[in-house]
């Protein structure tokens, strides 16, 4: 996407240093627009726990670019391979919840155990971080391309009014290499010309839709509109959501959708209101594996400090506040588990489908058991 009149990928590698890899730290958007360089595994587990990077699909590039970081370490290391492994459990140890960081750091380790030479497991981790990215962004520019035709056709139902679709949390650009999941759509229906308008809520406790998707679709030009969490509903009874459209961290092979606290509420809101409610996501975002979302997904619970203290801009620096009483304890769960039967369909780079494993199978056979 666009920065400034520039094209920018969320991660890439310094073009000057291949040791090195770059990333915009989330951290301090919208106010300012930081670049992080990453030089070693310890960095790169930090980048992704204490999210300086952040959503699915990064998280998955950021673990690829992690193990390519750890090949080069093992190198000069006396135990190759134990230096690996032990970076991959560094690694997998950061984000319980996105299903992508483990997905990329076995596909990294299955493919240098292929190589033989601590110089050949160098060059495989680089190549396998840099599909793992390539492969993210072309996916999510597919997904742009199946959910542009529901959109299109609400449009044409309207007559040619604003198509208005409310999102939660980040799932854009910021939150894959590229494009984004759940922004895809919007994009390329903004950039075909079709009249859209985005809700954008704001994401309590860490405010990614405020800060996040509203800086980026301000950049790209798109009209939307930032509003409280919890005015969604308010919206929908009105009539003035025409379509939901929401990430995930992860989902089931039975279309059980794990995505940001909240998101859950958007879909019963939808529910109740009839507005189509979709999941975009990549095929890294399933989970072969899990089949009952409520009762296996890891719920990730984070610091009190994000529900208790809230930042923002003021003189010219970022600084923090508390807004909650001192003395009372806050908790701080970062995402809930949506039940298939609240979802209307999939977004994948393959197409769309419906939430339940016949569904979900039948676009992806090879997945099948």
């Amino acid at each position: 996407m666009n920065v400034g009149g520039q094209h920018f990928r969320t991660i890439w590698l310094n073009a000057a240093d291949e040791r090195v890899v770059q990333l915009i730290d989330q951290r301090w958007l919208p106010h300012r627009f930081v670049v992080e360089e990453v030089r070693t595994t310890e960095e790169m587990a930090t980048a992704i726990r204490d999210m300086h990077v952040r959503g699915a699909g990064l998280i998955g590039a950021a673990a690829g670019y992690g193990m390519y970081l750890a090949a080069l370490e093992a190198a000069a290391a006396p135990a190759c391979d134990e230096y690996i492994a032990a970076a991959a459990r560094r690694l997998k140890m950061t984000r319980p919840t996105a299903v992508n960081l483990a997905w990329a750091i076995d596909r990294q380790l299955a493919r240098i155990a292929e190589a033989q030479t601590p110089e050949e497991k160098v060059a495989v981790a680089l190549a396998t971080a840099e599909a793992i990215a390539a492969e993210d962004a072309e996916h999510c520019r597919s997904i742009g391309r199946h959910g542009l035709n529901l959109i299109r056709d609400i449009a044409r139902r309207k007559g040619g009014k604003p198509v208005n679709v409310l999102t939660h949390c980040n799932a854009g650009w910021l939150a894959f290499v590229d494009h984004g999941s759940a922004t895809a759509p919007i994009y390329a229906a903004h950039d075909s010309g079709l009249p859209v308008h985005v809700w954008v809520d704001e994401t309590r406790p860490r405010s990614q839709g405020s800060k996040l998707t509203a800086w980026e679709l301000n950049e790209h030009g798109v009209p939307h509109t930032v509003i409280a969490d919890n005015t969604g509903g308010h919206l929908m009874q009105r009539g003035d959501v025409d379509l939901v459209i929401v990430g995930t961290d992860r989902t089931t092979y039975t279309g059980d959708v794990a995505n940001k606290i909240g998101t859950y509420l958007k879909a019963l809101a939808a529910k109740d209101n009839n507005v189509p409610f979709y999941v975009a996501l990549p095929s890294s975002s399933f989970d072969w594996k899990m089949r009952d979302g409520l009762a296996e997904i890891p719920i990730e619970e984070r610091g009190s400090d994000e529900v208790s203290h809230a930042d923002g801009w003021a003189d010219g620096r970022q600084v923090e506040v508390r807004v909650t009483p001192a003395g009372s304890p806050a908790a701080n769960y970062g995402f809930d588990v949506t039940p298939r039967r609240l979802v209307t369909g999939l977004i994948t780079e393959r197409g769309i489908c419906e939430a339940n494993e016949q569904s979900i199978l039948g676009m992806f056979p090879e997945q099948a058991p």
